[in-house]
C-alpha cells in the first residue's frame, strides 16, 4: 500500500480500454490521472505535479517522444515510463537518451506498472526498510561476534561487517544509525581491550602476528617483483576501509579487486607508521640503524622527508636490485606533473606514490570552520573523499596505470577517527601535541582510561629521554591539558584524529588491483 495518495499521470489515445488497470492502481492507493494525447499531459503537468508518468509512445498529435522533451523541461525530476507497442531499437535509444526511467512493452499487465512504480517512486523507502531489517536481524549476530572475536582475523570481519552496515545504512532513519554508533562503539571497547592484551606479543613475535606495517613490502611487494610483477605501490595517507568502499566503483570499470585489511602499528601516525612500511622496520629499529633518516618527536624537521632512503634501505637489506622511484602528490599541480611523468615511470619495476589529500583533509576539518561544516558527519567525509579521489588528478592516475598492465596496491599507513570523550593528561612542555598519543617523560594521567607504554623498546618505539613513556587514547577519546580546558575540548571535539588505538585508526586497507586489459 502506498502511504500518501501518490499521482500517477497516464497518457495514452486508447485509455478508455485500459480502466481496469486504472482500478488496479487505485485499489492499491494511487490516484490516477487519465488523459489522452500528449498536449493533455503536458497541460496537466503545468497544472500539478505527478509522482510518475506513463507515456504511450504511438499517439495522435504529439509523439510520446515529443511530449517527453516537453515535459523533462516542466518537470525533469519526475520519473517517466515509455508505454509502446514497438521493439524497435532506434525508439528505445531514443527513449532512453531522454533519461526515461522505464520502458514498458504494450500489452502491459497490471503487476508490471505497479513494479515500475515501486522501483521509481518507493526505491529508496523500500530499500532502507529492507535495510532496516537486514540489520536489526544481524545485529544480535554482530554483538556476539564483538563478544567471541579471540583472533586478529575475527577482529577483521567485525569490522568490515560494522563498514558494510555504516555503509547500507547512511540513508536510513535515525534510530537505526544510532543502534550501529552504539554497535560500533561496543566494538571498539573491546578492540581496544584485545590490543592492549596481544600488542607487546605481536611486535615480538613477527613470525606469528598478523600483517603489520613493517611486513607489507617483504611479504607483499618483494614476492610480486620476485615473479616479474610489475607494481605501483600507491599509499593514500589516512585512508580508511570505509573511503576506499565509496571509491571503489570508480575504479571497477578498469581493474579486478582483492581487498584485505592489514594492522598499523601503534602510533598510528605518519611519521612512525609510514616509515616502518618503507623501511621495514619498527621505529626504534629506524632510529638505531639509520640515525640520519629518523626524525626525532621534538624536532622541528619534517617527519616524512626520508622515505624513498628508507625504501632504499629495505630494497638493500634484501639484497634486491629492483629498481623503483618515489613521488609524494601534495597538490593538484603535482599530481598534473606526475602524470605527465608516467611513461618514464614505465621503466621501473616499482613505482611509489604518495596521496596526501585525505590526510590534508582531515586536518583542515579541525582547522578550517569552512570544512568542518562540510564535513559534519562521517557519511560527509567520505563524500568530500569521493568527489577528490573523481575529479582531482587521482582518478586519472588510476586509469592511466591500468593502460601500463602494472600491478596497483592501494593502501594507507594509518585510519582516523572522530574523536568525541576527552581525557586528562598532563605533560611538560616537551610532550608531543598529537591528540590520540602522547610521549614524554612527566606524564600524568589516569592509567585505566589508556594504554600505557612504560618500556618504549618493549613495543619497537624509540625513548626520546631515559624515563620517556607513551600513552595511547582508545575508543573515541581525546587527550586534552586541563588548562584552557573547555576551549580545547569544544575546538577539537568531533575532529577526524589519528594516532590512537580504534578500528578505524588499525584496521587498514590493503588493496590489490589488477587491470582488466
Amino acid at each position: 500500500m502506498a502511504m500518501k495518495k501518490d499521482k500517477v499521470l497516464w497518457a495514452d489515445d486508447e485509455i478508455d480500454l485500459l480502466k481496469p488497470h486504472m482500478m488496479f492502481l487505485q485499489e492499491k492507493g494511487y490516484e490516477v490521472t487519465p488523459v489522452v494525447s500528449g498536449q493533455d499531459a503536458i497541460d496537466c503537468c503545468r497544472e500539478q505535479s505527478f509522482d510518475i508518468i506513463f507515456l504511450d509512445e504511438n499517439m495522435p498529435g504529439l509523439t510520446g517522444l515529443e511530449t517527453l522533451s516537453q515535459i523533462k523541461e516542466i518537470a525533469p525530476n519526475t520519473p517517466v515510463v515509455m508505454v509502446t507497442k514497438s521493439e524497435e531499437e532506434s525508439i528505445m535509444n531514443q527513449a532512453i537518451g531522454n533519461k526515461i526511467a522505464d520502458y514498458l512493452i504494450k500489452p502491459v499487465n497490471p503487476n508490471q506498472l505497479l513494479l515500475s512504480i515501486k522501483k521509481n517512486v518507493h526505491k529508496n523507502v523500500i530499500i532502507s526498510q529492507t535495510t532496516t531489517e537486514g540489520y536489526q536481524q544481524e545485529f544480535a549476530k554482530i554483538g556476539m561476534q564483538i563478544n567471541d572475536s579471540l583472533t586478529t582475523d575475527d577482529w577483521m570481519e567485525v569490522y568490515k561487517k560494522l563498514i558494510y552496515w555504516e555503509l547500507e545504512l547512511e540513508s536510513s532513519q535515525v534510530t537505526m544509525k544510532d543502534m550501529l554508533l552504539m554497535q560500533k562503539e561496543e566494538a571498539n571497547n573491546a578492540f581496544g581491550k584485545f590490543v592492549k592484551r596481544n600488542y607487546v606479543d605481536w611486535i615480538n613475535n613477527p613470525a606469528e602476528r598478523p600483517l603489520m606495517s613493517p611486513d607489507l613490502f617483504k611479504k607483499k611487494i618483494f614476492p610480486l617483483l620476485d615473479e616479474g610483477e610489475k607494481v605501483f605501490f600507491i599509499l593514500i595517507d589516512n585512508f580508511r576501509m570505509d573511503q576506499w568502499r565509496v571509491v571503489k566503483d570508480l575504479l571497477a570499470e578498469f581493474y579486478t579487486f582483492d581487498e584485505s585489511l592489514y594492522y598499523s602499528i601503534l602510533p598510528t601516525a605518519t611519521q612512525y607508521a609510514r616509515n616502518a612500511i618503507f623501511s621495514g622496520l619498527m621505529p626504534a629499529q629506524i632510529e638505531k640503524m639509520f640515525p640520519d633518516l629518523w626524525v626525532d618527536e621534538e624536532s622541528e624537521e619534517g617527519k616524512n622527508l626520508n622515505e624513498a632512503p628508507l625504501i632504499q634501505t629495505q630494497i638493500d637489506r634484501f639484497r634486491k636490485k629492483y629498481t623503483f622511484s618515489y613521488n609524494k602528490v601534495h597538490d593538484s599541480q603535482y599530481g598534473e606533473k606526475l602524470l605527465g611523468m608516467i611513461p618514464s615511470l614505465l621503466k621501473n619495476q616499482l613505482n611509489v606514490v604518495v596521496l596526501n589529500f585525505v590526510d590534508m583533509l582531515s586536518h583542515a576539518r579541525t582547522e578550517s570552520k569552512m570544512i568542518r561544516e562540510l564535513a559534519q558527519s562521517e557519511a560527509a567525509y567520505r563524500s568530500l573523499t569521493r568527489s577528490w579521489f573523481q575529479h582531482s588528478t587521482t582518478l586519472e592516475l588510476f586509469k592511466r596505470i591500468a593502460k601500463s598492465g602494472y600491478k596497483v596496491i592501494v593502501t594507507t599507513d594509518h585510519g582516523t577517527i572522530r574523536v568525541d570523550t576527552p581525557v586528562k593528561v598532563i605533560g611538560d612542555r616537551n610532550t608531543n601535541t598529537n591528540l590520540r598519543y602522547k610521549v614524554g617523560k612527566n606524564l600524568n594521567y589516569n592509567p585505566k582510561e589508556v594504554f600505557e607504554i612504560r618500556d618504549p623498546e618493549k613495543v619497537g618505539l624509540p625513548s626520546p629521554n631515559l624515563s620517556s613513556k607513551y600513552i595511547f587514547a582508545l575508543n573515541e577519546n581525546f587527550f586534552a591539558y586541563p588548562n584552557n580546558y573547555n576551549y580545547y575540548v569544544s575546538y577539537y571535539k568531533n575532529t577526524f584524529q589519528h594516532g590512537g588505538i580504534s578500528m578505524e585508526e588499525m584496521l587498514i586497507p590493503f588493496i590489490t588491483m589488477m587491470p582488466k586489459i
